[in-house]
């Protein structure tokens, strides 16, 4: 194992307990942000997770109180990249097209894409790519003292990491112009008030909450999750026929699983059903 290998176990942790997985960033002197290793590595986790039958959610969060993701740490170590010729640039059209659909894009859609629930546990600052981290998780519980931050205006940069699909979607296209022109803080309480936040609570609630969340996840019928989550995401680019159609065909599929089987009796038995998670 190499020492950059090392390096990001440390920095972005992974355990499963109790059908829980825990995805942690682990860089508070750098604000949480996310060298490329990193960023692949939260990646990996995340399509591990979905593989994974004893994780039945993935809760992510970050270490520290100041910042859950300041975006990506453009000082530390980066991907080899393939030789140029001589002659050629430094950078040659497509390189950072490249970058971005390799990188922070494949991250965000590894968190929309996991089979199992995604809660983001946001502890303080999520800015730039690190805002659409938590945007793209399925719900999201926020720290009083957290905050979003659209910096990329700041930087003379547009929005990257899928925030500009994301975003319009839960607060509409105004408000996303506003946040993204701007770059303005936008303060936990007022991410509750748009849908961006599903609680928001003191610092020192902020674990006891996500825990409580993530076990009724944990519990819960996860291949009917899975196909929910499916379903939501897929309700913006589809028309009320296939929403529809596809609504039945995942119910179809559905009514293989253990899960349903015993949902179904427990009904009929009058007692809580004990969901398995297959």
């Amino acid at each position: 194992m190499s020492n950059q290998d090392v390096d990001v176990e440390q920095q972005v942790t992974y355990e499963v307990t109790d059908g829980i997985a825990r995805l942690t960033i682990n860089a508070p002197e750098a604000g949480n942000s996310l060298t490329a290793f990193m960023r692949d590595r939260i990646t990996e986790r995340l399509e591990w997770a979905s593989a994974d039958h004893a994780v039945r959610v993935v809760v992510l969060g970050a270490a520290g109180e100041r910042h859950f993701c300041t975006g990506a740490n453009l000082g530390g170590p980066q991907q080899p990249t393939p030789a140029k010729p001589e002659g050629a640039p430094d950078r040659v059209l497509g390189d950072a097209a490249r970058m971005i659909r390799r990188g922070w894009q494949r991250m965000v859609a590894a968190v929309l894409d996991c089979e199992k629930p995604v809660v983001g546990a946001v502890n303080g600052t999520a800015a730039g790519g690190g805002a659409h981290l938590v945007l793209a998780c399925d719900l999201v519980v926020m720290s009083e003292t957290a905050k979003l931050v659209e910096v990329f205006v700041r930087r003379g940069i547009l929005p990257d990491a899928g925030g500009a699909y994301l975003l319009p979607r839960i607060v509409g296209p105004q408000l996303a112009k506003e946040f993204m022109f701007l770059a303005d803080d936008v303060p936990a309480a007022r991410c509750a008030e748009l849908g961006i936040a599903n609680r928001v609570v003191p610092a020192a609630q902020l674990g006891a909450t996500v825990d409580e969340l993530a076990a009724r996840l944990a519990a819960a019928p996860t291949k009917a999750l899975a196909l929910t989550k499916w379903l939501l995401n897929r309700s913006f680019e589809s028309s009320r026929h296939t929403a529809f159609e596809e609504e039945a065909a995942a119910q179809e599929l559905l009514t293989s699983t253990e899960d349903f089987r015993e949902g179904m009796t427990a009904f009929r038995e009058r007692r809580d059903p004990e969901f398995r998670g297959w």
